[in-house]
């Protein structure tokens, strides 16, 4: 799977271990498309080793430290927004941060459909792991048949799926 470059063509695939700051736009680009495919796997687990071990969280309203917590809180994210994907989108970066837009979409129980958009400015340590996440995000109702992501879930965003179109 390789990400996008800032004009739709596929940047390089990298090795999450070279994805370290200082970031280029190269690695920066690649960071943000792993970071996509792994909260579309839903592995909660998979998700939080991403995360430095006392990673601080800001989600809305919710304030978390530690992967632990980071865990906790994804498995009830996911248990209650179901057949969710999510598209992310590089904003920019310098250094160790990055910056980026995001959308997704889920339903709840009663079948109701939602698209998320976002923002989430990111810190990392050395060795590459998120140390500080602060995201912002507004849901909006939506029809079924007003869904922009649609490939097989859980699992990447395909190639040939475009990503997060100009905000509406």
């Amino acid at each position: 799977m390789q990400p996008e470059s800032v004009d739709g063509a596929a940047a390089p695939a990298r090795s999450p271990r070279d994805l370290t700051p200082p970031f280029t736009l190269e690695k920066a680009l690649a960071k943000v498309r792993a970071a996509e495919d792994a909260w579309n796997s839903r592995d909660p687990d998979r998700v939080a080793m991403a995360y430095s071990p006392d990673s601080t969280w800001r989600n809305r309203e919710t304030f978390l430290r530690g992967r632990d917590e980071i865990r906790a809180f994804l498995r009830i994210k996911w248990d209650r927004e179901l057949d969710y994907r999510l598209a992310k989108s590089l904003w920019g970066f310098r250094e160790n941060r990055i910056a980026v837009r995001f959308q997704y979409e889920w339903h709840d129980a009663a079948g109701l459909w939602f698209r998320s958009y976002g923002n989430e400015l990111w810190e990392f340590d050395d060795q590459g792991l998120m140390r500080r996440r602060e995201a912002s995000i507004n849901d909006v109702p939506i029809t079924e048949a007003d869904r922009r992501f649609r490939w097989p879930a859980p699992g990447p965003r395909p190639q040939t799926h475009p990503g997060i179109p100009e905000m509406r």
